[in-house]
């Protein structure tokens, strides 16, 4: 031992041995070696990359076609809207708002369609993709189902809401019947408008003013006419709600959050049979109002026939 200690200090060395010290000695004809266990580390597990904390609409889009607050207005049809989140013209007015899983849709007052004075950023749509002519009457039926929110709406001077419609059933003249009775175009009434109106959900259907005209009479637009309207009673405000609407034939039901039910089967909806149909969804501006504008987020929308 006397041996070891003498060539540590010639030497000037200390010994590390993984990590440790040892310490040598003697006392009288003892030997004693003290060694310090390795200090103990515990095992980190290894870090994972965090998940993607942003969310996607699941909303198909491969049978609807938008139009837009701009052009002629613009429209894009199947498939190029399928690619909105990178298309030029739609991008500024149909994103996502991924921090919700939301699809936006927002609009100002700019171009509007031939028989409307408001802009529209609005899905229309086509049951053949890419193609206006394939419809569904009310006999063949349909349901819609959104869920969606109006998180921001423009005042008008008198520090009230904009309305905004939100969900509609348009009207179509088949071809026969738009040469029949002499028009244009094949445009019909909307049978069905559903409004944001001041934080609540109003809905506006057509009523014939005469019910005793034939059936080439009530073809034209001018035979029909707006009725009272119906209110639900939830406020809804900002906030996200379910909307739904189910059509079979001579009936029209509205459901909001899965509670409030109006139903529709007068006579006039009976009526109503003679045209064909299509949905409508999104933010249809209901002002001209110089700065007015809306967003319409939808979170769900499903069609089914």
């Amino acid at each position: 031992m006397k041996t070891i200690k003498h060539i540590l200090r010639k030497l000037n060395l200390g010994l590390l041995v993984a990590g440790s010290v040892i310490y040598m000695g003697c006392e009288k004809d003892d030997t004693a070696d003290v060694v310090e266990s390795p200090p103990i580390v515990e095992e980190v597990p290894e870090e994972k990359p965090a998940e993607n904390d942003y969310k996607l609409p699941e909303i198909d889009l491969s049978n609807w076609k938008v139009t837009l607050p701009i052009g002629n207005p613009s429209e894009v049809e199947p498939p190029e809207i399928l690619d909105y989140a990178t298309n030029e013209n739609l991008k500024r007015f149909m994103y996502n708002d991924s921090t919700d899983g939301s699809l936006v849709f927002y609009t100002y007052p700019e171009s509007s369609t031939a028989n409307s004075s408001y802009s529209r950023t609005e899905l229309r749509e086509q049951m053949q993709p890419g193609s206006n002519n394939k419809n569904w009457t009310f006999e063949e039926g349909g349901k819609m189902r959104g869920r969606l929110a109006v998180p921001e709406i423009s005042k008008d001077n008198d520090g009230d809401f904009h309305r905004v419609i939100i969900m509609q059933i348009h009207g179509r003249l088949t071809d026969e019947q738009r040469d029949l009775i002499g028009e244009d175009d094949n445009n019909a009434p909307p049978i069905l408008k559903i409004y944001w109106n001041n934080g609540r959900v109003r809905v506006k259907t057509k009523v014939l003013k005469e019910t005793t005209a034939s059936d080439q009479e009530i073809l034209h637009t001018d035979a029909w006419g707006d009725d009272e309207g119906f209110n639900f009673s939830e406020e809804v405000g900002h906030e996200a709600f379910t909307l739904e609407i189910k059509v079979t034939e001579a009936k029209m039901e509205i459901i909001l959050n899965d509670d409030e039910t109006v139903v529709y089967d007068s006579k006039h909806i009976q009526r109503w049979g003679i045209f064909e149909n299509y949905f409508k969804a999104g933010n249809y501006l209901v002002s001209t109002d110089e700065n007015a504008f809306s967003f319409v987020k939808y979170y769900e929308l499903e069609v089914i026939h």
